[in-house]
């Protein structure tokens, strides 16, 4: 797969913009990252759990595998390091896949079953592409859980990474 490819490419945006976001929750107090927040997943660590969770279920169906998991959440949430370091570790599996997967591939179809029932059917690339705009979805949910806390956190628009770490990425390598 050609590193210019936008499956690439935007794998590559999804695991920077999900760092970029949790070194920006990091710098809160633990309390802060699992206060109950009138939010859809109730917290900061629900939220990013959420993400993961998802994640998780949708890297079982990339590889043929089975997942435990029977919704997209679950209660309590991990500890926010352990959430964030799986999320960390799902995202450069998927930067990965997107790398190293040929065009057919990436449109192969894989079967599944939604955890909330029913038949789902998508290609490997769509669901890459799924995981990034879920991410992205759910990181303007954190942006606003964060922004009490001060003004001074990272972005993460796409536009930031092109400009300051795509060129850098996508530069070719010498040998």
């Amino acid at each position: 797969m050609p590193t210019c490819s936008p499956v690439h490419r935007m794998t590559h945006y999804m695991r920077w913009a999900d760092d970029a976001m949790l070194r920006n929750a990091e710098r809160l107090p633990p309390s802060d990252l699992s206060a109950p927040r009138t939010a859809l997943f109730s917290s900061i660590r629900g939220t990013f759990d959420h993400t993961l969770v998802v994640a998780e279920i949708f890297l079982a169906h990339l590889t043929g595998v089975t997942h435990p998991h029977t919704a997209r959440t679950r209660h309590p949430s991990p500890p926010f390091a352990e959430v964030a370091a799986r999320l960390r570790a799902l995202n450069e599996r998927f930067v990965a896949f997107a790398g190293e997967w040929s065009d057919c591939t990436l449109s192969e179809k894989i079967s599944f079953e939604f955890v909330g029932g029913g038949d789902g059917q998508m290609s490997r690339e769509d669901i890459l592409l799924h995981l990034v705009n879920h991410s992205t979805y759910h990181r303007g949910f954190v942006s606003t859980l964060l922004y009490p806390h001060g003004p001074e956190f990272a972005a993460t628009d796409y536009t930031v990474f092109l400009r300051d770490v795509w060129p850098g990425l996508s530069a070719p390598r010498l040998r």
